[in-house]
């Protein structure tokens, strides 16, 4: 792994340099040149195989993560504040975004394939150079033209989504709001788009129309995302779970996890390891 103070991008070389690495406020691509990889993702689990390309937009959303022994591919850690800082100037971004919180793999053509790998393989070269007196400007526009070609790879299969710099903006607030843990006090549509200054409706259908999912799949997916994570921890009694996630009573948090689990909070911890 590079071992300079820089930490915009970390490379591991190996599986096992890779699962020491912190994941919390860190983006994570991967790029499966051999062998299989599994991992949980928002209670969702994943296998990827040669030609697949993971990238995990909200790394604290992932874990269980596995590999064969056969395993090979190039592992990339990036922090979300060098990604910002680099600003690349395209409205699909968000899609892209919403995009990967559903579903984070990739499947890449072999031309695409051989694309990422002469990018990423590059990269880690140029972060060597350590004397570079642009070293931090050289790597983030080379990790733009990256992101910009992963945007061209998946926008072309989506050829006839269009958005407008408005629903872009929407989107984006929306999103911000869900990361800055506003799921936790509020779970109600139209809190959201009181905040964006729009319609609950029309909150629902731009999100539909990019994501496939309504505004309110996302808020309750970050809100369960949250509440698996708190009953994983065995050790805190269910009414501070409540209270921490701002429910009005054990009794509605309850009906609120059996509805969108099929079992209640007591049944999932059974049947769930210890965080």
């Amino acid at each position: 792994m590079d071992d300079s103070k820089f930490d915009g991008i970390i490379f591991a070389d190996t599986w096992q340099e890779f699962s020491t690495l912190q994941y919390a406020g860190r983006v994570i691509h991967i790029l499966c040149r051999r062998g299989n990889m599994g991992f949980t993702f928002q209670d969702t689990h994943y296998n990827i195989s040669a030609g697949d390309y993971v990238i995990l937009p909200n790394a604290a959303f992932a874990s269980g993560f596995s590999a064969s022994d056969d395993f090979q591919g190039i592992l990339m850690n990036l922090s979300e504040a060098f990604v910002t800082s680099i600003a690349i100037r395209s409205n699909y971004g968000i899609i892209g975004h919403l995009s990967l919180l559903r579903n984070p793999v990739m499947k890449l053509s072999g031309r695409d394939f051989r694309i990422c790998e002469a990018a990423l393989q590059y990269l880690r070269v140029r972060m060597e150079d350590e004397k570079h007196l642009f070293r931090e400007e050289l790597l983030g526009s080379l990790l733009t033209a990256h992101i910009l070609d992963l945007y061209d790879i998946h926008a072309r299969n989506r050829k006839d989504l269009q958005v407008s710099e408005r629903v872009t903006s929407l989107l984006r607030g929306f999103i911000e709001l869900l990361y800055n843990g506003e799921y936790v006090r509020n779970r109600d549509l139209e809190f959201y788009a009181s905040r964006l200054c729009i319609t609950p409706h029309y909150l629902s259908e731009i999100c539909k129309k990019i994501s496939g999912k309504p505004a309110s799949y996302w808020i309750e997916r970050f809100a369960m995302q949250e509440i698996t994570r708190l009953l994983r921890q065995k050790e805190l009694p269910l009414t501070e779970i409540a209270e921490r996630m701002n429910f009005s009573s054990v009794s509605y948090f309850s009906r609120y996890v059996r509805k969108r689990l099929g079992v209640c909070p007591t049944e999932y911890r059974v049947f769930t390891p210890q965080a």
